[in-house]
């Protein structure tokens, strides 16, 4: 693995930014590689590794920069809860780890640098300096994966007997007997509704 500087340096430009949130998301993907003992996760891990995302913010990012997952290799998998958190799943073991922000962090950032009045620019000092143990909490979970759910499934494809678009990876609805798509069938798992 690259060190704390190189990946950080490579989710600035990969983001178009420093902040905290990056700093969180790199040590985040560094730990949870490093529990896994996946250490080549761009090279001969490539697919060892799928990881979920709980938050669609600057962390995020920062975790795909390190791990090389990316939604359209179907390596990394976004669930909106809103926490600065991801799990790594090794995918050849089984073994899979949730890294989670301590939300104590910020203060702990207040009382290493209270010298500094920008609070990103404090938490961005302190975040590369604070103990993994007193950034994050860690804690090994099961993520069970589908077959459909892992990177170069193929899988059929079926037609919407509504609206005639194509739907991979069984997203499908099936109702009286018909292939809807989520937004034809009304289901809660579509974000937008049909006008």
């Amino acid at each position: 693995m690259k060190s704390l500087d190189e990946y950080l340096h490579d989710a600035e430009q990969a983001h178009g930014h420093l902040c905290a949130g990056q700093i969180l998301g790199v040590r985040m993907a560094m730990l949870g590689l490093e529990k896994l003992g996946i250490d080549d996760p761009r090279g001969k891990d490539r697919k060892r590794l799928v990881t979920f995302v709980e938050i669609d913010r600057c962390a995020t990012d920062a975790v795909a920069v390190v791990t090389g997952c990316r939604l359209g290799k179907r390596a990394l998998k976004f669930r909106d809860w809103g926490k600065v958190a991801a799990t790594f799943v090794d995918v050849s073991t089984g073994k899979a780890i949730r890294v989670a922000a301590k939300e104590s962090s910020k203060t702990l950032a207040r009382q290493i640098h209270p010298e500094i009045e920008n609070k990103n620019q404090q938490q961005m000092a302190a975040y590369r300096e604070i103990a993994d143990d007193d950034l994050f909490s860690t804690q090994w979970v099961k993520v069970e994966l589908p077959p459909e759910e892992f990177p170069g499934y193929k899988g059929d494809r079926v037609v919407c007997e509504v609206c005639g678009e194509g739907i991979n990876f069984r997203r499908e609805v099936r109702r009286d007997g018909r292939v809807l798509c989520r937004a034809c069938a009304g289901t809660a798992g579509c974000y937008y509704q049909l006008a």
